[in-house]
């Protein structure tokens, strides 16, 4: 049991084993980048404690039921569960390796250190958490450094992060908090660097936000910083705003982090010079060069030695590769404020001043929401806005990355915002240039000289002959997957439908009778049908495990089982409640009637042809015949599915879709959720591989289409194989669509290239 891993031996290929931050921190250590030392307090190590505690039960007690748009009860539960992680025993072997751990780090004495959370699902290009764990700076000694593991334990169930997992569909027990220990760099100054321009998407241009002392100001968004331009290719200057730093994070003379007045001569003061600034370029680009992909990266200047203390992909980038032209959109009317734009993007409506958190509540769809700086229970609030305006924040505040991942407008760093706006008042937010204008404007173009060009964003898609869909777990983010330009959904998941009601379908069967039942399902289809028309939409039907259904209202009659993962699941529950199952397919019917004829129907955790049989029996009893009506297909999840694929093919299918994160874990027996032996998970196991291009293989000689819509449709070297192989199509998460097109396109290109060179031979 591996409780302890220290940045030598991590690569960013480890998240599972310490996180986002540890993982990153790991791969900039070993390629030789400034990085301080550190150790890390494994996934393992966590889920050890918050099961050797009981704290798991506990847990799910405190949040069974729980409504996370309802501010006051998320608050409340948050509390339960840290006091309950905080207060509990830490298990003897974990706080022995710990206390080892830092005692190694300082060779013997006691070092001030950095303990930062490092969540599993966080800094992943596919899912931007925005900072929602802890980091716990100038903690010294035994005792201080096991306390901040704690709390960094705790801070795995701040309301952000649980209201992000409800939101993102993660269960709370699959994400695991790892904790970096890191020795402390004093810093004089510190802040973040952008690799590439969030707000304009300018691939060619870097952004530096810079503030005195340590840069936890700058990241929660209570500092507003410097920040400058810089030109990538030349390594030049291009523009620099110093911004009126009033406080500043400091180490005081108890050896504590604290916030102070910045001294008067520093407040207007440029932080950096430009030797500083370039220096930080010059890694910044490294950094990128070495995770191929624009990076978010957190720095540290003590004197003048440069540390990296934080790296992880820009999540929000969804122009990449647009083209822009020349001139600027205006607007006739007055400017009222200017600040710093944050999440691009034009809108107008009503102000509505939240001074208190008590008034989150009050915000309506359409108002302009404005606050000193958003903390993290006005999400709720913050998803209705239409726009959003802070005093205080830079490019990388809670406010800046949920506008960005939400696709809202906002301007930060107007310092007077709240003092000068008035609710009710009506104002133009241009996101983009930080202006916030009186009124509600149209926009008025310069007048240009002849052949002048207007800004617009151009895109240049790149085809391919295998098609690139999207995974899609939730109806309300249809919207922005299909602005992903993918070719369709190669997995709609039902499972949020159902928890999105907060009652068990049985109940609502029970209670309200299969007509509502199937409205549920109608409801949440046709938003991602309609966003996606007339591109296909593939439906799977319910693959909820006992756990998931267990905390609805009306669960309270689900199975406890031992491994959900390996119980009643999938097709196999959904032919022992056929009641629900004709509510799913009923609901497909009347839509394709309605006229949605992109949709398509596939069965999930198949182990045998009678189970096809037994659906193709329903469909025909609900009066939709698959194959015939619409096209039908099944995840190929379970050994068995791959290795009988010759007889499901006879049997009948349109298409089949890999679920890799199933399929591996059957097939290597590896429980997933499982610390001790998660390590060993392998999606690019041989055994895993081949069982994939065998199946590849006899669906191509049979005409039977093939895809994938497990993790391994988000990993750039398998899908290499996959295209190799001849798969169909390939669906990847919301955030990789773009990167996975391009695999795609390099890998059909090869193949042509290869198949000419072979020819000339």
């Amino acid at each position: 049991m591996k409780l302890i891993a220290w940045l030598d031996e991590l690569t960013n290929e480890d998240v599972d084993i310490a996180g986002g931050k540890g993982a990153s921190l790991g791969e900039m250590w070993n390629a030789k980048l400034p990085v301080p030392p550190a150790f890390v307090t494994t996934a393992v190590a966590y889920r050890y404690f918050i099961e050797e505690t009981n704290l798991k039960n506990t847990i799910k007690h405190i949040l069974e039921g729980l409504d996370v748009n309802d501010s006051k009860k998320l608050i409340k539960a948050s509390e339960d569960v840290r006091k309950a992680i905080e207060t509990v025993e830490m298990p003897e072997d974990l706080k022995l390796s710990i206390v080892e751990s830092y005692n190694k780090l300082g060779d013997g004495e006691d070092i001030f250190v950095a303990v930062r959370s490092s969540a599993t699902a966080e800094d992943l290009p596919d899912a931007s958490f925005a900072g929602q764990q802890e980091t716990f700076l100038n903690m010294k000694g035994n005792d201080e450094v096991l306390d901040a593991v704690r709390k960094c334990y705790s801070s795995l169930f701040t309301p952000r992060a649980i209201f992000y997992r409800e939101q993102k569909g993660f269960d709370h027990f699959e994400v695991a908090l790892c904790a970096v220990v890191q020795k402390m760099a004093d810093a004089d100054e510190a802040g973040v660097m952008f690799t590439v321009n969030p707000i304009n998407q300018n691939h060619d241009q870097m952004v530096v936000e810079a503030a005195w002392g340590y840069g936890e100001g700058v990241v929660s968004g209570t500092v507003s910083p410097d920040t400058y331009l810089i030109a990538k290719g030349a390594e030049k200057i291009t523009d620099i705003n110093v911004a009126s730093k009033d406080t500043m994070f400091i180490k005081n003379e108890e050896g504590k982090t604290e916030e102070i007045k910045t001294p008067a001569e520093k407040v207007d003061l440029q932080v950096l010079n430009e030797t500083k600034i370039l220096k930080l370029a010059q890694v910044g680009k490294l950094i990128e060069k070495h995770y191929a992909q624009p990076m978010d990266i957190e720095w540290v200047y003590e004197g003048d030695e440069l540390y990296m203390v934080q790296a992880r992909p820009i999540t929000t980038l969804d122009k990449e590769g647009a083209k822009k032209t020349t001139a600027e959109e205006q607007y006739d009317a007055e400017i009222l404020l200017k600040g710093i734009g944050a999440s691009p993007g034009t809108m107008s409506g009503e102000v509505k001043l939240i001074l208190d958190l008590d008034q989150i509540g009050d915000v309506v769809d359409g108002d302009i929401l404005v606050t000193k700086m958003t903390t993290p229970d006005m999400v709720p609030g913050m998803k209705k806005a239409a726009a959003i305006i802070t005093d205080d924040g830079g490019l990388t505040c809670h406010a800046a990355i949920i506008s960005r991942e939400l696709g809202t407008p906002c301007v930060v760093g107007t310092k007077k915002a709240t003092q000068i706006l008035k609710n009710g008042e009506t104002v133009t937010v241009d996101g983009e240039k930080g202006i916030i204008y009186s009124g509600a404007v149209a926009k008025k173009q310069n007048n240009m000289e002849q052949g002048q060009q207007q800004v617009i964003y151009e895109s240049n898609p790149i085809i391919t002959a295998t098609d690139i869909k999207v995974n899609v777990s939730m109806p309300e983010v249809a919207e922005r997957a299909a602005a992903t330009g993918a070719d369709g959904v190669g997995l709609l998941r039902a499972e949020h439908m159902i928890l999105g009601t907060g009652v068990h379908p049985s109940k609502i069967l029970n209670e309200q009778g299969s007509e509502a039942l199937v409205e549920v399902f109608i409801e949440g289809i046709k938003k991602v049908a309609d966003a996606f028309y007339p591109r296909p939409v593939t439906y799977r039907t319910l693959d909820a495990p006992t756990d998931e259904f267990m905390g609805l209202e009306g669960g309270q009659d689900e199975p406890h089982e031992q491994n959900p993962m390996m119980g009643w699941r999938g097709i196999r529950r959904g032919l022992d409640q056929p009641e629900i199952l004709s509510c799913e397919l009923k609901a497909i019917k009347r839509l394709r009637e309605d006229g949605y004829r992109n949709l398509n129907i596939m069965i999930p955790l198949v182990t045998n042809v009678d189970e096809i049989r037994k659906v193709k029996a329903i469909g025909k009893e609900v009066g939709l015949n698959m194959r015939t009506d619409i096209e039908f297909g099944i995840m190929v999840e379970t050994p068995a599915a791959a290795l009988i694929i010759d007889d499901i093919v006879k049997e009948g299918v349109d298409f089949v879709s890999f679920g890799t994160n199933d399929l591996t874990q059957y097939v290597i027996a590896i429980d997933r959720n499982n610390e001790f032996v998660a390590k060993y998970y392998m999606e690019n196991h041989p055994a895993v591989l081949k069982l994939i291009e065998h199946v590849i293989k006899i669906c191509r000689e049979n005409d039977v289409k093939t895809s994938v819509c497990g993790q391994a449709g988000s990993r750039p070297a398998i899908v290499e194989k996959l295209v190799e192989w001849g798969i169909t199509s390939i669906s990847s998460n919301i955030d990789a669509v773009k990167t996975i097109r391009s695999v795609v396109a390099r890998t059909e290109q090869k193949i042509i290239l290869d198949s000419i060179r072979n020819a000339k031979k």
